[in-house]
């Protein structure tokens, strides 16, 4: 066992004295030590009850013979962080819960961990550490939130992200507003759509590495705690059988999930957080395998912000596994993947008897959503290394546009034009410098791409820009583009009144420029300006890399 190195022989007679005054006894210090890596958090709705879900994990390594020890990490609320400078700590504090949990793990030599995770930022930051540090590792996430309710509909947060638009235009009251604000998210857990956090969650399972029911079974269900048991166990099981991460994480599993991705219409975000996972399992998966995967996949589901459905949905449908049972039958996904059930997949719904329960939610590859996948990756002579929109949640009238850009330098300026009525329908608005160097931190906007959906001007306007967008966003809403301006890409040379042409349909984002233009202009503009910052965000910047290859940190 890796942890001998801190109980066993007399040179260890001081790190056992500092178990004992822990309240070891002779036989915890016999057992393998499992790291409980907590993400526990009192200003997160994801994280509220993961103290529970750490205490049946804790139950289940102890019934299976194993010593629990449980340590936290940090939790980022998008929500909360969302449209204001907070929001530029989100992406880079992926990096910081991969580092903590090396640094825990390894400092001292836990035999294997257990990833209690929730949100955004924090399951694909624990996949990483589990993939660079390779010991055996089970994701347990915290569960759904349940849709809430405003005049009777199923609503979740990207609605009221967008109710301050039709507030804004004049279509609710300050009182209907107000029923919005109660009524949105009445229970803990990742808010209710197929958002980042529960895209990510449920890709936890597509990959192996989380027990099926990982990324659907709600938050406030006692199933939950039932699976968090269940992931303790297994954990033990894992550790026996010498099953680690990069057994699983392969890149037969990494297509797998980016299938998956594209069937449930999931967050543009994955294209940051799996390649980051794959570069921490010695892997590369780029933005071409993305393109030519989405190609090739139907979308069979449409949950919410693109359709009407939310996770419960899903769960109530059969989850990821029946999903996936759909896909493999189709020979779309491999059912040989290991998993961290011990078993392949194939093995796994042989086993429980997996179907789908809902076709509504789950539609057959005969009858899917659209004969592509959710997601569409771009190129053009904005974006010669790509840009990603969440196809899904398109309008139909724009998946082809062509208008005037409107640039504005931070997601801030973006928004007063739209608050003043400065923006009019067939604009193209173009939000700079929020890359992950620019930024710095790439920060999510969705405020402005609910304010104008809130404003009815989805089918007309179109959002450009180097950062990101919430898994919430809806509409056209095209993010990533690389390389970013901050770094001298050619989405930094663009002025106001240049015609943009958006194609969706053929994978195209072009500016109507000639090259000796784009070469003039790029000229004339020397070194490009970034905002100061300090701290964390500073060192952020001189280490990360391109949108296109996840926004790694180099060095």
């Amino acid at each position: 066992m890796r942890s001998d190195k801190i109980r066993v022989g007399f040179e260890r007679v001081p790190h056992r004295s500092l178990l004992r005054a822990l309240g070891f006894t002779d036989e915890q210090m016999k057992r393998p030590l499992v790291g409980i890596v907590n993400s526990e958090s009192e200003i997160n709705p994801g994280h509220m009850n993961l103290d529970k879900v750490a205490a049946a994990v804790r139950d289940g390594v102890l019934m299976g013979g194993g010593t629990p020890v449980v340590f936290q990490t940090v939790s980022i609320c998008d929500g909360l962080a969302m449209g204001h400078e907070g929001m530029r700590y989100s992406l880079p504090s992926r990096e910081i819960i991969a580092d903590s949990v090396e640094v825990m793990a390894q400092a001292h030599a836990l035999d294997a961990l257990v990833l209690v995770t929730n949100c955004d930022k924090i399951t694909p930051g624990m996949l990483m550490a589990a993939a660079r540090i390779n010991i055996p590792s089970i994701v347990v996430s915290g569960g759904p939130m349940l849709a809430g309710r405003v005049k009777g509909q199923p609503v979740d947060i990207s609605d009221i992200f967008e109710a301050i638009g039709l507030y804004k235009s004049g279509r609710i009251t300050e009182e209907e507003l107000a029923e919005w604000e109660h009524g949105t998210c009445p229970t803990c857990g990742s808010c209710a759509g197929m958002f980042t956090a529960n895209t990510m969650n449920c890709l936890a399972e597509a990959l192996g590495m989380a027990l099926p029911g990982n990324g659907t079974i709600p938050a406030v269900y006692s199933e939950r705690l039932s699976l968090a048991k269940e992931a303790g166990m297994k954990i033990m099981e894992l550790f026996e059988r010498e099953i680690k991460p990069r057994d699983i994480l392969t890149m037969k599993a990494f297509e797998n999930a980016v299938t998956v991705d594209m069937s449930i219409g999931g967050s543009t975000n994955t294209i940051l957080h799996l390649p980051a996972i794959a570069h921490e399992a010695g892997l590369e998966l780029s933005l071409h395998t993305f393109h030519a995967i989405s190609q090739k996949t139907p979308q069979l589901c449409k949950l919410s912000p693109s359709g009407d459905h939310f996770i419960e949905d899903l769960y109530s449908a059969g989850g990821i596994q029946a999903l996936m049972k759909v896909l493999a039958d189709a020979k779309l996904i491999s059912p040989e993947a290991l998993t961290v059930v011990g078993r392949t997949y194939g093995e796994v719904w042989k086993e429980i008897g997996i179907t789908v329960k809902r076709n509504d939610v789950i539609r057959s590859v005969t009858a899917p959503y659209r004969p592509d996948g959710g997601i569409a990756v771009l190129y053009g002579n904005i974006a010669p290394e790509g840009a990603v929109v969440k196809k899904s949640a398109v309008d139909e009238a724009m998946l082809q546009h062509r208008g005037p850009a409107r640039v504005y330098h931070c997601e801030e300026d973006a928004i007063q034009a739209l608050m003043k009525n400065r923006v009019k329908k067939g604009d193209i608005v173009l939000i700079l410098n929020e890359g992950p160097k620019g930024g710095p931190g790439m920060r999510e906007m969705l405020a402005a791409t609910s304010l104008v959906a809130g404003m009815g001007l989805d089918r007309d306007v179109a959002l450009v820009t180097d950062g990101r967008f919430s898994g919430a966003t809806r509409g056209a809403s095209i993010g990533h583009v690389s390389p970013e301006a901050a770094e001298n890409g050619p989405i930094g040379l663009l002025r106001d009144g240049d015609s943009i042409q958006i194609d969706l349909l053929n994978g195209t984002l072009n500016a109507e420029l000639s090259d000796e233009e784009f070469k003039r202009r790029q000229d004339e503009a020397g070194p490009p300006k970034m905002r100061e910052v300090s701290g964390y965000l500073r060192r952020y910047r001189q280490m990360v890399s391109s949108a296109a290859t996840g926004a790694i940190l180099k060095g």
